[in-house]
């Protein structure tokens, strides 16, 4: 990948939307974190070639790490960038919870209230379901955000164009 920035203006762009700290231990302050509120796009670090962002959000913590290396070439910046997952375990954890929880639930109830009507075995597997559904689609969501508003902010294009 390419931008249409030259260096200075790349670097300057990494100051200017980074806040400063380890991108793989931020922590949220939650509800306290309206008195904090930060303008930057991203919470990380960088240096002269290399780089280590993640979104930087007041609420939560950012699932993706978006890591890369860039070079001067010509006047252009030249950069290599992967987006991966923070936690390997927490990502798990994201996507399989919500089965672990429907079936521990159906079976709770089966075997505590074997005379429970059918609406509530309807109601908790079609709140699961709307669970499982959501957590897919939020973790797909945000880490093609990720990407959006680095390739915006960056002015990135494909080399092949």
């Amino acid at each position: 990948m390419k931008s249409k920035l030259n260096i200075t203006e790349f670097r300057n762009r990494l100051k200017e939307n980074t806040k400063i700290g380890r991108a793989e231990l931020q922590l949220s302050l939650g509800i306290f974190s309206i008195f904090c509120l930060s303008s930057k796009s991203f919470y990380g670090t960088f240096d002269d070639s290399s780089f280590r962002l993640t979104e930087n959000y007041n609420f939560t913590s950012g699932l993706y790490l978006l890591k890369g290396k860039y070079q001067n070439i010509n006047n252009k910046v030249k950069l290599n960038y992967t987006i991966e997952p923070m936690s390997k375990i927490g990502m798990i954890w994201l996507k399989y919870f919500p089965f672990v929880a429907i079936i521990g639930f159906n079976s709770f109830f089966f075997f505590n209230f074997k005379n429970a009507p059918n609406d509530i075995y309807i109601v908790f597997n079609l709140f699961f379901a709307f669970i499982i559904f959501h957590s897919r689609w939020n973790i797909k969501r945000k880490k093609k955000n990720l990407e959006q508003k680095f390739i915006e902010i960056f002015e990135i294009e494909n080399i092949d164009k």
